[in-house]
């Protein structure tokens, strides 16, 4: 069995040349030098209906939400960022989480989620950075199983944090958010071990 960890990558940010999505790619790069395997899923491309019991009942899952899980299921850990909208975490990524968190035939419940690990951050243009929503975002992932990173990334002033390539300007949060991210991989990486 391979040792190299399984992480799925993602932003809760559906905006073209979003900052929430620039920082979950640093935190990608960051864990896949630190030896983890990074898929990068764009929530966004997938399409997926507000999530409703009756639609799932009548149509199943929508193929946006079979390409999700079938990223996530396999995976040993998560990056997520994700933009704050009033106080909370995107309606994207709440809708991604709710759809893949949904029982599916010969899995336990939370087979997405549950035993993985997370790492999770935010930017924003604000002072905060986005980190009254990832009160949010530790809660709904501690609730569905997954451990939760206890150190986070918050980018304030997001606007001037990247340079033209995407990558962070500020050395200290370079260090910051690499910190973060081999977190993830180390953990995932033990977990694996048993």
């Amino acid at each position: 069995m391979s040792t190299e960890p399984k992480i799925v990558a993602m932003s809760g940010s559906g905006r073209v040349d979003s900052y929430n999505t620039r920082l979950v790619k640093v935190a990608a790069q960051c864990a896949e030098r630190a030896g983890a395997k990074v898929t990068y899923i764009d929530l966004h491309e997938l399409a997926l209906p507000i999530f409703n019991e009756d639609d799932e009942k009548a149509g199943g899952f929508p193929e946006g939400a079979k390409r999700l899980r079938a990223a996530l299921t396999p995976a040993d850990g998560l990056l997520i960022s994700s933009p704050e909208y009033n106080s909370s975490v995107s309606a994207l990524l709440k809708n991604a989480i709710d759809w893949a968190s949904r029982p599916e035939a010969g899995q336990p419940p939370l087979a997405c989620f549950a035993g993985k690990v997370a790492g999770i951050m935010s930017a924003s243009p604000g002072a905060l950075g986005g980190l009254r929503g990832l009160v949010h975002l530790r809660m709904v992932l501690g609730n569905i199983g997954v451990l939760v990173l206890p150190q986070q990334f918050a980018v304030s002033k997001a606007s001037e944090a990247f340079d033209a390539s995407g990558g962070m300007k500020d050395e200290k949060q370079r260090g910051q958010i690499d910190g973060l991210a081999r977190g993830v991989v180390e953990t995932a990486r033990k977990l694996r071990a048993g």
